[in-house]
């Protein structure tokens, strides 16, 4: 079979390194990719019509969506109009990540846990119910912004700033709505599920980490790592979030007539060993694919296909107890302003001792890989236990240079912790 990947960020490597690895597949194209994937055909269109003929004159049995903003704008719709399998939700289903007061309104409706909020159109509104409730809060753009239109706010100053920043246009479009949510504390974790229609099936569980700096201070970002399994996520609150939110989402979708035969992340906060939803989302994470991915001993392919058809219930997914962990390096003053253009090196020396290097904003340019985005790379790495797995990434991490590099240096500090305890 011959697969395509849409996208080309660090989870679409990982996605398509992954399918490199199946029996089943003969072909991978990713659509643009990136230089750093191999043994995969790149191509550079963007248009979904233009790109879903691509797939039907080239005989493509599966594509796979990795980011957020073509499943919202109905990619799915497009491909499936013209008979073709695509892996994701349709326009109207991606709404659950593309607009957080549709997400909002579907969890209350359906009884899924999760934070108490409010939805705004009106500055001087939400300014008002902030003076309220008081701080911390969360203050969140109700559409996409990148990962970034989420301020958590420790003061009620900040969380006022936040809502005038929405309002005065720093997210764009998605800011014109904003959703003000009560501040949930906890530990955070990370479920990913695939979802045919009629039932669900759990993924590994991870952990990301999206402070830019060590002992989780800084700004939020899209993700500095991740390693897995989560520990924080027990027998006990997988079997919570199946039954209180996945079989509550699944009857949601069903009562609402939404199509959605993909992956559904749940961002979730975990106190006292009770989860609840902080947000949906309607694709992989990004960097918890690249963990999770390097652990999964079964079929990619096979399962995202039989979701597609209706058949999940038919898949049985193999995991590795060996843990994995991922470190990203990130452009010199990520998330804010940042140089590009500088070349990196250390790619083969860095892959020696069995880890990967998937590259998120890379490009090439004169024969060299240059920086070109604020995540760069997410270098990856298995281990026989957790503390294994990060040493083995920060081994491979050490042998990467370019100028003004910055990465965390304490990526699954909380597992290691509860390792040595």
């Amino acid at each position: 079979m011959k697969v395509l990947v849409v996208g080309g960020g660090g989870r679409e490597h990982a996605i398509a390194w992954r399918f490199n690895k199946d029996e089943n597949v003969s072909k991978v194209y990713a659509a643009p990719g990136n230089p750093g994937m191999k043994n995969v055909e790149c191509i550079d269109i963007t248009d979904f019509e233009e790109l879903a003929n691509f797939a039907k004159e080239n005989d493509i049995g599966l594509t796979m969506v990795g980011p957020e903003v073509p499943l919202c704008e109905g990619i799915v719709d497009v491909f499936k109009a013209k008979g073709l399998k695509i892996f994701g939700p349709d326009k109207a289903a991606a709404q659950l990540e593309g607009s957080k007061s549709f997400c909002k309104d579907f969890m209350v409706k359906y009884d899924i846990p999760t934070a108490e909020s409010a939805t705004f159109t009106n500055e001087a509104d939400a300014l008002a119910y902030i003076e309220e409730k008081g701080a911390p809060i969360v203050v969140k753009a109700d559409g996409l912004a990148a990962g970034k239109g989420v301020i958590v706010a420790e003061t009620k100053e900040q969380a006022l700033e936040g809502v005038k920043s929405c309002f005065e246009g720093s997210f764009g479009d998605a800011g014109y709505k904003v959703v003000i949510e009560e501040f949930l504390d906890g530990e955070e974790a990370s479920i990913f599920a695939f979802l045919d229609g009629k039932s669900s099936a759990t993924l590994a569980s991870s952990q990301d980490h999206k402070r830019a700096y060590d002992g989780d201070l800084g700004p939020n970002t899209g993700g500095m790592g991740s390693y897995s399994p989560a520990p924080v996520v027990t027998d006990e609150v997988m079997e919570m979030v199946q039954k209180e939110v996945l079989d509550n989402v699944t009857r949601g979708l069903q009562e609402e007539g939404l199509y959605y035969r993909g992956i559904i992340f749940v961002g979730l906060m975990i106190k006292n060993g009770v989860p609840k939803v902080l947000e949906f989302n309607v694709r992989f994470g990004d960097p918890e694919t690249q963990t999770v991915l390097m652990r999964l001993d079964s079929s990619l392919s096979e399962a995202m296909l039989a979701t597609v058809e209706g058949r999940l219930d038919e898949v049985d997914f193999k995991w590795s107890e060996d843990p994995a962990c991922c470190v990203v390096l990130a452009s010199g003053g990520y998330p804010g302003k940042y140089a590009k253009g500088h070349t990196i090196t250390g790619f083969d020396e860095a892959e020696e001792n069995g880890a990967v290097v998937f590259h998120a904003g890379t490009s090439l340019v004169d024969g060299n890989i240059v920086n070109t985005g604020g995540r760069v790379l997410g270098v990856t790495a298995r281990g026989k236990d957790i503390k294994e797995a990060v040493d083995k990434a920060y081994e491979a991490v050490s042998k990467i240079k370019w100028q003004d590099v910055m990465y965390r240096k304490d990526i699954a500090y909380r597992a290691i912790e509860r390792l040595n305890k």
